[in-house]
């Protein structure tokens, strides 16, 4: 019995690996991300445009994986500004829009699952170059929402023109 289990297990995989070639499957997939300095750079400009609008916020950034890859909170900000952040920057990449739309779609009979760190209010977009997603960006703090989203605007714009012409 001992020497059947591993003769299954590797009859296993070798079917699983043959499905996977026979479909032109490839072994690995590449997945775009930011770079470090790119994600630094969107978060320093959300900061400063929230700055300019006399409001101090948390500004978290997200990869394709979901993890946070550069989470800032300014001075003045709450704490209570970094989870909501990482939600909103969460929320926008797991549903490709931004997290303002989302938030009209909980009044409805198909609204969208309530689970742990999906939160749809004002303040998440997703971040994309050439028409691939790769990231989330989230901010919390401001007043309004609407004000939390103009700031997520311009830390993406801040990195639009970098992100375009290194998508090719």
């Amino acid at each position: 019995m001992k020497k059947i289990i591993p003769t299954l297990c590797t009859v296993a995989l070798l079917t699983v690996s043959g499905a996977a070639q026979a479909e032109d499957q490839p072994v690995m997939v590449p997945i775009q991300r930011l770079s470090l300095d790119m994600a630094l750079k969107a978060a320093q400009a959300t900061i400063a445009q929230c700055r300019k609008e006399g409001v101090q916020v948390a500004v978290t950034i997200v990869d394709r994986g979901g993890h946070a890859q550069v989470v800032l909170r300014d001075v003045l900000a709450m704490d209570l500004t970094l989870p909501i952040s990482r939600d909103k920057a969460y929320t926008a990449l797991s549903f490709n829009t931004p997290t303002k739309a989302l938030s009209e779609r909980l009044e409805h009979p198909n609204s969208i699952g309530k689970t742990t760190g999906i939160l749809a209010a004002a303040g998440g977009l997703p971040i994309t170059a050439g028409g691939t997603l790769i990231g989330g960006i989230g901010v919390s703090g401001a007043p309004s929402g609407i004000t939390d989203e103009n700031c997520a605007k311009a830390g993406i714009d801040a990195i639009s023109a970098d992100l375009e012409m290194g998508s090719f």
